[in-house]
């Protein structure tokens, strides 16, 4: 598989641009978080060495799902799309909610045009609602099929569920005391209702009796969705060349489709486990470091 994607060229299998703007995201977190933090307020903390671990990791695993060959067999095979959205969408908030430092969420978060917006949009009940709800209807062919159509679409799409993820996530793994409204009870009920209300869509695409979405079956709608990634020249000239996204699949439409759907649930179940262990653990700990309270009837005793 790897010698036929070389005929796209290495901007769409290396995405060279989107490499340096990750270099500077990086850069930015460095600067803003070390030698200019006192900038920002005398008593920010430097972040940890597991604060940066979780950011700088982040910023691969962004790097690996938008701008590596991941992201062109995202366009080829569902089943990499799928690795894809799972990464993105499910570890890749997560990183950053731990990698940043409190004061330095507390700066994004508590302005006066987003701080109203975040305090109602992590509401528990919301928050599952909205990432779920959004998650399923991208899934839906028409939407998918539609955000494949042109980089306006397919980026403010991908922004909207971004933003989504995170809002989904904040009740759960957020930093600041303000939001971490649910007990270690509740955020796992909040867990396990995420696993339930993701599971429709993953049922949809696994069980489907004929191809779901035109970007990976026919032609014409992939070769729009390959404009997204590869340069307009290059697909200019090997469009004449390739049929289809069977070129370069090693199984057909229905195996990747199912086989897409199964990864997604599979990597989503295996990140909620991490996080509700996580949970759990903190849980636990915390319940052994309380000390029982001695009965009011037990006498104490002294001797002089």
């Amino acid at each position: 598989m790897w010698l036929e994607l070389q005929i796209f060229g290495f901007r769409a299998l290396w995405s060279p641009y989107f490499f340096v703007y990750i270099i500077a995201l990086a850069a930015v977190y460095y600067i803003v978080t070390g030698p200019l933090r006192s900038k920002f307020g005398k008593e920010n903390e430097a972040p940890s060495g597991k604060q940066q671990a979780a950011f700088y990791t982040g910023m691969f695993l962004l790097y690996m799902v938008k701008g590596s060959p991941v992201d062109l067999l995202s366009h080829i095979m569902l089943t990499f799309h799928m690795i894809q959205m799972a990464i993105f969408y499910l570890v890749f908030p997560i990183l950053m909610i731990y990698g940043l430092p409190v004061w330095l969420w507390k700066k994004i978060i508590y302005r006066p045009f987003i701080y109203p917006f975040v305090k109602f949009m992590t509401k528990p009940l919301i928050s599952l609602l909205v990432f779920n709800t959004l998650f399923s209807l991208y899934h839906l062919p028409a939407v998918f099929d539609f955000s494949k159509t042109s980089q306006a679409a397919h980026t403010s799409i991908g922004l909207i569920l971004l933003v989504a993820a995170f809002i989904m996530w904040f009740p759960v793994t957020t930093p600041i005391k303000e939001f971490n409204r649910l007990s270690p009870l509740l955020k796992i009920f909040y867990i396990f209702a995420n696993g339930v209300l993701i599971t429709p869509a993953c049922v949809l695409i696994i069980f489907a009796s004929n191809p779901l979405f035109d970007a990976y079956s026919a032609s014409g709608a992939w070769l729009q969705s390959m404009s997204l990634c590869v340069p307009g020249n290059v697909l200019d000239g090997i469009s004449m060349q390739i049929s289809g996204p069977e070129m370069f699949s090693p199984m057909g439409v229905m195996e990747d489709q199912q086989l897409g759907g199964i990864i997604m649930k599979i990597m989503q179940e295996g990140t909620y486990l991490v996080i509700l262990a996580k949970v759990f653990f903190q849980w636990f700990n915390r319940e052994s470091l309380k000390v029982d309270p001695l009965p009011e009837n037990q006498q104490v005793t002294t001797t002089h």
